[in-house]
């Protein structure tokens, strides 16, 4: 795993290497018995689904864990990649100042989405993710299908 700044910067490996741990270890140091993954779609519809997670956070001791994943196209190499990691930090630092709740951003660069979150969260783990409200089938919702799929349990927060 390569660090980068403040938080680290993954190439779709296991968040989890021996499987899930029991407890939760925060930035300070301290043990949170619950965590919620909520998965960056676009600042809005995120915001909006860390609204959501926090509020399902009330009384609780947990965490969230702001996960995006940065799709790399093929002819691009994952540990050089076409984007701009200090954008894509920037941004997720603005969007954790939202809550309350403490909040854990994680960069994941890879080459398909869906396959690295199922390869990174934890087994049965709460997912949320944000969205726009549309007749059709957006991206986001095809996600949130595919994690469903998986085993993950899944709320999606239309905004």
């Amino acid at each position: 795993m390569k660090t980068y700044r403040e938080f680290p910067v993954q190439h779709a490996k296991p968040r989890y290497e021996q499987g899930p741990p029991s407890d939760v270890i925060a930035s300070d140091g301290t043990k949170h018995k619950f965590e919620i993954d909520v998965i960056f779609t676009s600042h809005r519809n995120t915001v909006a689904a860390i609204h959501l997670a926090a509020g399902l956070m009330t009384g609780l001791d947990g965490r969230i864990a702001l996960i995006d994943a940065q799709p790399i196209p093929y002819p691009s190499p994952l540990d050089k990649p076409p984007i701009l990691i200090d954008f894509a930090r920037q941004r997720l630092l603005a969007i954790t100042n939202v809550s309350t709740v403490e909040i854990t951003p994680h960069i994941i660069l890879c080459r398909f989405r869906a396959e690295a979150l199922v390869s990174v969260l934890k087994p049965g783990s709460l997912i949320v993710i944000g969205c726009r409200k549309s007749w059709w089938p957006t991206w986001e919702t095809r996600l949130a299908r595919k994690l469903q799929r998986s085993g993950y349990e899944v709320l999606v927060r239309e905004a």
